[in-house]
């Protein structure tokens, strides 16, 4: 039986017989260099992570490029180290899934330690403040979605834990962005030390959020007097600190049981499909498309390792901006949230059947062809048309990618005005268009205010995806009815007028009005989803 343990793969005959491919480098020999001289730190240790971050520095050490691996950190679902990582001496097992339904599997062998980044761990905490400590330490990188750089509520307000670390400084940070600065505080207490701090979160210009959240904490903690203002000095030099923008791009569903039983008739064993109590949805395995990209702003003040070799784009900022616009404001992330929203309103649970459906398909290829690459600059480095064409014709018809709508509708509040409202920017800045051109952005806008119903297009309750702004934004639709659309009023006018949302008020732009006739007509009556789509799409 092959199991996931730094013994099982010591032996590799069993695992080759099965064809599962092994880490290539001395796996103690890689701890014990990490433990001594950690080069990366990862925060947000979930299935991307370990399903394509981790892989590319297995590259690195399977080619003799590196000897050092990664320490993973969760700071928001400790399960996940308790239960997958520690369990299995921090190995994963990573199943590519080709389009024509063979699978390619390897262990992943990179990751030094599983860490949960809270100071209520205080092993893994101190832990965490001597890595940070360590000159070796070159990049701190993070996939801890949206919502994690996040430090206020929708009203403006900043959220409780944010106001109690502003007040206590950051002995015993709550948020993860305090914890961050505060373990900037331990480097810059340590001979300032030079670092990078990177996000490959699907956000446009996720750098620049991360560096807000930081320095914003920072901040207060110097008006407060509980760190010097020369630490607010440090991380605005970048000779010093940097948060270098990027852009990741790769399909990692949640565990799938044809994966897990594929993975069992090999004899490999502990396939176990966790959900936690925080909703996480996780295995020793990760299963994932093979497409896949990551594009980085070359700015490391300490040094990097070379990624280029395994498959990584190195750029400057404005080569990244403008890729990372391409695939999360038009050519894919935009027709995902597409998917997700129709696709739980008219009963899909996988996106791959979506893409049979006549209307659907036709939705998506009309916001990519021709409402996103009109607005598309070309990065030179990845042609769009043809990064498009992968999107619609290989990865998203790609029946053996197990991705639901419902996963991906999660946290939709904090993707629409990435997803929709820089394309719409981009309209009113182009001489040629206007905002009011547009016709399949804001119908999906009407879907997913239809979709915070909570009732499907059969007229049946509908369980919503985990969203932090999911109450308030309900709220605003309380007493709209299906069947009766002099019901809606100007209910929607709070939540299409905010800038907090889409990035811009909607109304100004001429769409409020477009959009909530789009949602009256879908909130008609049973079917009317449907037959709003069939209306525009013909």
């Amino acid at each position: 039986m092959l199991n996931l343990s730094r013994e099982s793969i010591k032996n590799d005959k069993p695992w080759k017989e099965s064809g599962i491919e092994l880490p290539g480098f001395q796996y103690e020999d890689m701890v014990r260099a990490t433990r001594d001289n950690p080069a990366w730190v990862h925060f947000g240790a979930g299935n991307i992570f370990r399903g394509f971050i981790a892989v590319l520095q297995q590259t690195l050490l399977n080619t003799g490029m590196a000897d050092t691996g990664i320490a993973a950190v969760e700071a928001y679902d400790w399960e996940i180290i308790d239960q997958i990582y520690e369990p299995f001496d921090n190995l994963s097992l990573l199943s590519t899934m080709n389009i024509d339904g063979t699978l390619e599997n390897k262990v992943v062998g990179s990751i030094s330690e599983g860490l949960v980044g809270d100071p209520a761990r205080p092993k893994d905490w101190a832990r965490l403040i001597e890595i940070f400590k360590k000159p070796s330490l070159q990049m701190v990188s993070f996939t801890i979605t949206e919502k994690g750089y996040s430090l206020k509520e929708m009203s403006g307000k900043y959220y409780s834990d944010v106001e109690t670390d502003m007040q206590r400084g950051p002995a015993q940070p709550r948020h993860l962005m305090s914890k961050i600065t505060s373990l900037a505080y331990a480097r810059f207490k340590n001979a300032e030390l030079p670092l990078a701090f990177v996000s490959m979160d699907n956000c446009s210009h996720n750098g620049e959020k991360l560096k807000s959240a930081v320095v914003t904490i920072a901040q207060k903690w110097a008006e407060n007097s509980l760190v010097e203002k020369d630490f607010l000095s440090y991380l605005n030099d970048p000779a010093k600190v940097t948060f270098p923008w990027t852009m990741i791009d790769k399909i990692t569903p949640r565990p799938s049981e044809a994966v897990q039983n594929a993975l069992t008739s090999l004899g490999f064993t502990g396939t176990k499909i966790l959900c936690t109590k925080k909703n996480t949805f996780i295995a020793p395995f990760v299963n994932a498309e093979g497409p896949q990209y990551l594009v980085i702003e070359d700015d490391f003040p300490n040094g990097r390792m070379p990624l280029e070799r395994a498959g990584v784009f190195f750029a400057d900022r404005q080569t990244v901006d403008k890729v990372e616009k391409m695939k999360v404001c038009t050519c894919l992330n935009p027709l995902h949230t597409a998917l997700a929203v129709f696709g739980c309103l008219l009963g899909y649970t996988l996106i791959a059947d979506e893409m049979k459906d006549k209307s659907l398909r036709r939705l998506v290829e009309k916001i990519g062809y021709q409402e996103g690459l009109p607005v598309v600059v070309d990065p030179g480095i990845i042609n769009p048309e043809e990064f498009l064409r992968e999107v619609l014709e290989q990865r998203l018809t790609n029946p053996y990618i197990p991705d639901a709508p419902q996963r991906i509708a999660t946290d939709t509040s904090q993707k629409v005005g990435i997803r929709f409202g820089e394309t719409i920017k981009a309209y009113q800045k182009h001489e040629d268009l206007e905002p009011t051109d547009l016709t399949y952005i804001p119908l999906v806008i009407a879907g997913w205010c239809r979709y915070l119903l909570g009732v499907d297009d059969a007229g049946k309750e509908m369980r919503l995806s985990p969203d932090p702004l999911l109450e308030p934004l309900r709220s605003f639709l309380d007493g709209i009815k299906l069947g009766d659309s002099d019901s809606v009023g100007g209910k929607l006018q709070p939540i299409l007028s905010n800038k907090d949302l889409f990035g811009l008020n909607l109304y100004d732009v001429g769409l409020g009005e477009k959009i909530e006739g789009y949602f009256q007509e879908m909130v008609s009556g049973v079917d009317s989803v449907r037959l709003t789509l069939e209306r525009y799409l013909v």
